[in-house]
């Protein structure tokens, strides 16, 4: 991994050279508004769940899957989720901080302001601080391989208002809204009519190549209305999977839902 020389991305201390291991970055950056007012004094991330943050829940699923270098960005009260790092001793993996304090990136922007320590030669997956799941990442990490994609979207059918939409062969065309009936699509004559619609489930696996995409874009966007841009440009695929359970962390009414989840 590779390390940061300026000031705005600092590293909490890495373990010994030579380690190495997939690499993984979650998203910690949020501001985890609809949490409030838990979140008025830590971050989302910090937020426990049957006893430990939310952080670290997704650490230790990422630690077991294989992954040992993990990049977390952080914006929000973002000294106290590097101080816990620096006290639980990184957990024993190898961990930088891509800091955001000045500036929210959004979910695109966070992944290319963290490039310096996600370029090389192998894909790294990206997780959502606030996903609980029961998702096999090891077969998601190896299905992107296989796919030769630039990037994998865990999706499944869960019920939502907004879905990514695939063809036949899971590669992504298109998005709905359809409370709102918005589409977005880079292909003229799109008809969501004729596409499998899936939702996303904030987790993802991505090549490195997508940094050359993304050279011309501001400095501040998001992944998914990236993916929909350049979706006719390359090949970007959804990884549907039946079984999937997950909860999505992000409301106050969800908190003993999720405490729930994780002793099921």
């Amino acid at each position: 991994m590779k390390n940061q020389t300026n000031n705005e991305v600092r590293s909490t201390p890495p373990l010994e050279e030579g380690v190495g291991g997939r690499l993984a970055m979650i998203f910690a950056a949020g501001l985890g508004t609809r949490l409030k007012p838990l979140t008025d004094t830590i971050p989302k991330a910090l937020v426990p769940i049957s006893g430990k943050p939310l952080l670290q829940h997704v650490i230790e699923k990422l630690s077991v899957s294989g992954f040992d270098e993990i990049v977390i960005n952080v914006h929000h009260f973002s000294e106290q989720i590097i101080r816990f790092l620096q006290e639980n001793n990184n957990f024993g993996l190898h961990i930088d901080v891509s800091d955001e304090s000045d500036k929210l990136l959004d979910t695109g922007g966070g992944i290319r302001k963290a490039a310096a320590f996600l370029k090389g030669d192998e894909p790294f997956l990206v997780h959502n601080v606030d996903i609980l799941s029961n998702a096999d990442l090891k077969t998601l990490y190896n299905v992107h391989i296989q796919e030769k994609s630039i990037a994998t979207l865990l999706v499944s059918q869960r019920k939502t208002n907004r879905y990514l939409l695939f063809d036949e062969q899971n590669v992504l065309k298109g998005w709905i809204n359809e409370s709102t009936g918005e589409v977005k699509s880079p292909y003229p004559d799109f008809s969501p009519e004729n596409h499998q619609k899936f939702a996303f489930a904030g987790i993802q696996v991505i090549s490195p190549e997508i940094f050359d995409k993304m050279k011309y874009v501001p400095d501040k966007f998001a992944i998914i209305d990236f993916y929909l841009s350049i979706a006719d440009k390359v090949r970007i695929k959804g990884y549907p999977v039946d079984d999937l359970k997950m909860i999505d962390v992000g409301k106050i009414d969800s908190l003993k839902e999720a405490e729930e989840f994780l002793i099921s």
